[in-house]
């Protein structure tokens, strides 16, 4: 049953603690002690038949604790590896520490005096900081606490730090590490190095040097053992379903490796919006221009490269906004369709309203004798396809923008079936719309919308073109293949190229680029006395959706407006003495856009 005797004769109930189940215990007790290999309780008689009677309750209470022990091992996993983030925030919540319990014992000396010396604060003490004797007492602590953790630190002793390191894991963090592991020597080193700093630190703030306080980490930014449910299973889901182009997978893939650098890899439910947020703050310290061993740094290394240069050029808020588009999307397919959150547990998307703003550049639109010279250079009356101009991109991209006030970011990815026939009334719509997985992205959410193909375009045969390609290739290709989302920095590339063919034209002006089309477009639907409501939704602006049309897509538009009011808006848009006739109009074809809105 248990019972064992000391020397006195006295009963003693005592359970062997299973094995693994040491540092739960000890856990469960709140004794101080690491470990915990026997349960014992006297039980206060010598008498046999009494101690059997006052160890039962006494052993029941010893199943509780193995019971809670279980319990906290099974929350608590051995880990085998810590992620550097997490080695590296234990770290410097240590030093924080260290600090902040100087501060507090040069605030409350007189009263720690009396308490753990059991002696009385001199009559003298003033009224503030530390007496003399007070004062050259801590002195002398932080002088041998420095040289003893020196001299630890230089052998590689990690023992002299070995509470310390217990107590952030298993108090503070709440993570079980194998003591054996590579991982809790690392953890060690990286807490005794910290040591040294703070005691370094101590002692310029004993000399009278202003050393701040720095704020702890945030305890529950570490993160679990990964299972089969992190960030990086669920990404390698992502790609076996989705197979997304080379572009997008690689934007994707450099989004969840940053994530991990910063937070490991965690399990998909454990990512909560703290995390999200500090991944965000995060990307917003990435310099712009990298270069030698920035290349390849890790997140954590740039964001502290980015302290120490306050000056450079940070990542603009778009580029952020992929980053972050790559995680949620992965995050996203997660849940919905990986069956990584159980149906019972409620999810919110934690990066759901984290995007940033993004300021479209001050571009000026076109003067009409600049628009004559670039639609009368060689490009348009010529059919020349310069190699850099990226075939049919050439061509169509600018009379698409001027003529429908698209952004190249939803101009070059245009597919086949973006080109619509409306039920109603048979106007043909240009739908732009989004598609994440293909690599097809908007500025934001309210940017998906339809757009009558105008009569210019018409003449001049889009509509054949679009029908050729069809006929060709089918409805899924991408209408301008050389510049679609699947040609890593074709779009980038084609931008700079039409960038250097209007310089080479005498367009000099560096406010003309090829965004001015789109606010050609605009004026050209102010001018033609579109109302603003109308001028919005075509180009793409979402304020006009109001809290009773909460609809985004080309078809809740095209409802809004009717199909008819659109088709009558486009066609105010005019451009007076440009002279687009020497332009010849495409064969036209016999075949009709089939009907999709």
């Amino acid at each position: 049953m248990g019972l064992i005797k000391d020397r006195h004769g006295t009963y003693y109930a005592r359970r062997k603690v299973p094995k693994g189940l040491e540092e739960p215990v000890a856990r469960v007790l709140a004794n101080g002690k690491r470990r915990q290999s026997w349960l014992k309780r006297s039980l206060g008689t010598k008498s046999l038949h009494e101690s059997n009677i006052r160890a039962k309750p006494v052993l029941m209470e010893f199943d509780g604790i193995l019971e809670r022990a279980r319990a906290l091992l099974k929350e608590r996993p051995t880990r085998t590896t810590l992620t550097r983030v997490e080695i590296a925030r234990m770290a410097e919540y240590h030093y924080a520490t260290v600090l902040a319990n100087d501060a507090a014992a040069r605030r409350h000396a007189r009263r720690i005096m009396e308490e753990f010396q059991d002696e009385p604060a001199p009559t003298n003490t003033p009224r503030y900081g530390l007496t003399e004797d007070e004062f050259e007492r801590i002195g002398r602590a932080h002088k041998e606490e420095l040289k003893a953790a020196q001299a630890a630190l230089a052998r590689g002793n990690i023992a002299f730090v070995e509470g310390e390191v217990e107590e952030l894991l298993n108090d503070v963090f709440h993570v079980r590490v194998d003591r054996a592991s590579a991982s809790y020597r690392t953890l060690g080193m990286a807490v005794l190095a910290e040591q040294v700093k703070a005691m370094q630190a101590l002692q310029r703030r004993h000399a009278g040097e202003p050393i701040e306080t720095p704020p702890q980490p945030e305890p529950d930014s570490t993160v679990a053992e990964p299972t089969g449910n992190t960030l990086r299973a669920a990404f390698e889901g992502w790609k076996r379903e989705r197979r997304p182009a080379p572009r997008t997978l690689m934007e994707y893939g450099r989004a969840i490796a940053l994530f991990t650098e910063l937070h490991g890899d965690m399990p998909v439910i454990a990512i909560k919006k703290s995390h999200a947020r500090h991944y965000r703050e995060a990307l917003q310290q990435i310099p712009r221009h990298r270069t030698g061993k920035l290349l390849k740094a890790p997140l954590q290394e740039l964001v502290e490269w980015a302290k120490e240069h306050p000056a450079a050029s940070r990542l603009s808020a778009a580029t952020v906004n992929k980053l972050i588009g790559g995680v949620q999307a992965t995050l996203i397919w997660a849940h919905d369709k990986g069956g990584f959150i159980p149906d019972d547990v409620a999810w919110a998307d934690p990066f759901a309203r984290m995007r940033l703003e993004e300021d479209e550049p001050e571009r000026d639109p076109f003067e009409i004798a600049e628009l004559q010279i670039l639609f009368s250079s060689p490009v348009f009356s010529n059919k020349e396809r310069p190699k850099a101009g990226r075939g049919e991109a050439a061509y169509w991209l600018p009379l698409l923008a001027l003529f429908a006030g698209g952004r190249r970011g939803e101009l070059a990815p245009l597919r086949v079936a973006d080109v619509q026939r409306d039920s109603t009334n048979g106007a043909v719509m240009l739908t732009i719309t989004e598609d994440r997985e293909a690599g097809k992205s908007l500025k934001t959410r309210n940017s998906q919308r339809a757009v009558p193909v105008h009569p210019q375009l018409r003449r001049l045969g889009f509509l054949d073109y679009v029908e050729k390609v069809r006929r060709e290739h089918g409805e899924k290709v991408w209408l301008f293949p050389l510049v679609a989302p699947d040609q890593a920095g074709g779009a980038a590339a084609w931008t700079k190229w039409f960038g250097r063919y209007i310089r080479s034209l005498g367009i000099k002006d560096p406010a003309k680029v090829f965004h001015s089309l789109r606010h050609n477009f605009i004026d050209a639907l102010r001018a033609g006395g579109v109302d603003e409501e109308m001028r919005e939704a075509l180009v793409g602006h979402g304020w006009w959706r109001t809290s009773t049309n909460r609809g985004y897509g080309a078809r809740d538009m095209v409802h809004r407006f009717t199909a008819k009011r659109l088709v009558a808006a486009v066609g105010r848009v005019a451009y007076p003495r440009l002279d687009l006739s020497h332009l010849p109009p495409r064969k036209r074809s016999a075949r009709k856009v089939p009907k999709r809105i």
